[in-house]
């Protein structure tokens, strides 16, 4: 089994050698972990795995191979299960959702939320109060409210101010090949050439000066010509953005090879405190968005690629993200970014035409000073001039 994940890792294109094989069998060997399926995906992704850019072909691969292996873990929660098992879907016309009032604002949601779980004693199906399935409840999933609290289930109106459930992301992959170049041309606008770093490169017409002047073989170096300009680039992942992964990665494949000072980080909706760069160890490996202000310069270019659709208490509340408790509002997170480096663009996946009708998108477009662009061709070639303006 071991040789055909071997096997498997290389097809898919993850450069897995012998001696790396032969080094999980001398590990295994050694007892250097439980034996535990997930210590042992670990193991293997450690020693296999050494772009994060192909982290999620790797869990791809690790899939296939060892299919049946992992069992799902259930989420973690006070409210039993069979409350939440789906009956009947609620299925609601445009009048009828219309009918429905939201139950007020954040504060008395999450108030009102905790009060029906210290009084609810069995499940709900299909009712307009209580935590259930197939209703019109602001709390539970399968139905429709304009505001409420998803607790499991699958998101389906895009309507929730918080999400209870156990969500797992996963990365992007940088090395995708391209169903087209259009991407890296427009990508190309954003470059300023520089000669830095270790003389390494053959300056051949210099070389030919030196030889002629002194009468004998002058060799001369140069360093490498390479594009100088640094980029942030931000990443929305999971929910609402899992439509335009393929785009996504396009895009990501693309900036990895046209930037050599490129910086990547991950987030979920909007901006907080924290960042990651592996979407499997968000809660345990986290960046400080502080951390990243104090540590890239202004001279930094910026972009965030989000489709900006969320409750608009995720932007504008302290507490309003669907994950965590966050001391300061989104918005806050945001207006430093940009304030920090004034070279802050925003490229959306969502079609410009559809952006009018969702608040958080016109939120996030303020926030960005109307330097929201179309994640198209197009959008990406204006969003490029934009960053090369002269300020």
């Amino acid at each position: 089994m071991l040789l055909n994940f071997l096997d498997a890792l290389r097809a898919a294109g993850i450069p897995a050698s012998i001696k790396e094989h032969l080094l999980l069998l001398e590990a295994l060997d050694r007892d250097v972990i439980a034996r535990r399926p997930e210590d042992f995906y670990y193991l293997a992704r450690a020693t296999y795995v050494k772009d994060e850019g192909l982290l999620d072909r790797f869990d791809q691969v690790f899939a296939q191979v060892f299919k049946g292996v992992f069992s799902a873990e259930g989420v973690e929660a006070d409210i039993p299960e069979e409350w939440l098992r789906l009956v009947a879907e609620k299925y609601l016309s445009a009048e009828e959702m219309e009918k429905i009032k939201s139950l007020g604002d954040w504060d008395e949601i999450m108030d009102t939320l905790k009060k029906r779980l210290e009084e609810q004693k069995g499940r709900h199906q299909g009712g307009n109060k209580w935590v259930g399935t197939g209703g019109t409840s602001p709390f539970g999933h399968g139905g429709y409210n304009p505001e409420g609290v998803r607790i499991g289930g699958e998101s389906r109106h895009k309507r929730a101010i918080k999400v209870w459930e156990k969500r797992d992301f996963a990365n992007l992959d940088n090395t995708k090949e391209l169903g087209t170049r259009n991407i890296k041309v427009a990508l190309r606008r954003l470059r300023r050439f520089a000669r830095e770093g270790a003389a390494d490169e053959l300056d051949l017409d210099e070389t030919i000066r030196g030889t002629a002047r002194q009468g004998w073989l002058d060799i001369r170096m140069r360093p490498e010509r390479h594009n100088a300009v640094k980029l942030l680039l931000f990443l929305d992942v999971g929910g609402s953005m899992d439509p335009f992964i393929t785009l996504c990665e396009e895009l990501f494949s693309a900036a990895t090879g046209e930037f050599k000072n490129l910086e990547f980080f991950y987030f979920h909706n909007c901006l907080y405190e924290g960042v990651w760069k592996d979407n499997r160890r968000r809660f345990a490996e986290r960046t400080p968005t502080w951390d990243i202000l104090h540590k890239y310069g202004h001279d930094y270019k910026v972009i965030f690629v989000g489709d900006a659709a969320m409750s608009p208490y995720e932007i504008s509340h302290p507490g309003g993200s669907v994950e965590h408790m966050n001391e300061e509002a989104g918005a806050v997170w945001l207006e430093r970014v940009a304030h920090t480096y004034p070279a802050t663009v925003w490229l959306n996946p969502t079609p410009q035409a559809h952006w009018g009708y969702s608040q958080s998108t016109r939120l996030i477009r303020d926030l960005m000073n109307d330097r929201m662009y179309p994640l198209t061709i197009e959008g990406i070639d204006e969003a490029m001039r934009e960053l090369t303006r002269k300020r």
